[in-house]
């Protein structure tokens, strides 16, 4: 495991715009190309945060998932975000990771946001995703998911080698600037309880609802001590995260060997 270049994209995602919003943040993303490992992109970045945007849902053969795959290949790493698409089993705000191989897995939000009725027109995901890239292990996770620290929880299985089963857990977002400060104290949370980097995109501006975001997208170490922090403007940054201070911290305080061993069970998909 080497060091990782990631690149927070906090963008102010144009209002049920998908053609719009491809094209304004494939020009943020342009200056990326070649230096840096990730990229990551806020939640619903084609279309914003909403329960209307499900009538313009596209499918997995859409112009959406071909043009994150692209992003990847140009830039020459992952690209991850989250968009809401259709399939047999109903619309699912489903965050894509694409890598310049021409690889794509992907994650159905799990926890639907009940506050904004998200709960009664998509489908709810059943299963944990956790992708490896560059030697890292990561565990992509979107918006409300952060508020449940048992699906987030990074568990140890001794049989498997004595492994965590990720390193760096990522949140992208439409968090809400009258919840900000539960935003930033559940990502300090989610670092140190799990023993990794956390990694966090919300989105700026002023949405369709009237609702306002104030980005604070993030890098924390494992300490909870933010590495990266971005305030309230459109901005692409990019931190490198270090996998020996990662390696040398879980040897130096071991909590992993103290936890609790339980399994994550699926749930039925919601409609």
């Amino acid at each position: 495991m080497q060091d990782l270049r990631i690149s927070l994209v906090q963008g102010d995602t144009r209002w049920h715009d998908p053609a719009g919003n491809r094209e304004h943040y494939a020009a943020l993303l342009a200056p990326l190309a070649g230096q840096t490992d990730l990229v990551v992109l806020p939640e619903t970045f084609t279309s914003g945060f909403s329960n209307e945007a499900i009538d313009k849902a596209e499918g997995m053969d859409g112009p959406t998932v071909a043009w994150i795959s692209e992003q990847a290949a140009r830039l020459g790493a992952a690209v991850t975000g989250s968009a809401q698409l259709r399939t047999p089993e109903g619309v699912f705000n489903r965050l894509l990771f694409a890598t310049p191989d021409g690889g794509l897995q992907y994650y159905d939000k799990r926890h639907l946001f009940r506050y904004a009725n998200e709960h009664e027109r998509y489908a709810a995901g059943r299963d944990r995703l956790t992708v490896e890239w560059k030697g890292w292990r990561i565990n992509p996770q979107v918006c409300y998911d952060l508020r449940f620290p048992v699906f987030c929880r990074n568990r140890y299985d001794v049989e498997r080698a004595g492994q965590l089963d990720f390193d760096l857990q990522l949140f992208v977002a439409n968090w809400p600037s009258a919840r900000a400060y539960a935003w930033r104290t559940l990502l300090r949370a989610r670092a140190i309880e799990n023993l990794c980097f956390v990694a966090a995109v919300n989105r700026v501006g002023v949405d369709g609802n009237g609702l306002h975001y104030a980005g604070d997208s993030a890098v924390i170490d494992f300490l909870g001590q933010p590495q990266l922090e971005i305030r309230e403007r459109e901005q692409v940054t990019t931190s490198t995260i270090s996998a020996a201070a990662l390696a040398e911290h879980r040897v130096r305080f071991p909590a992993m060997l103290d936890a609790d061993a339980f399994q994550l069970g699926a749930v039925n998909a919601a409609r």
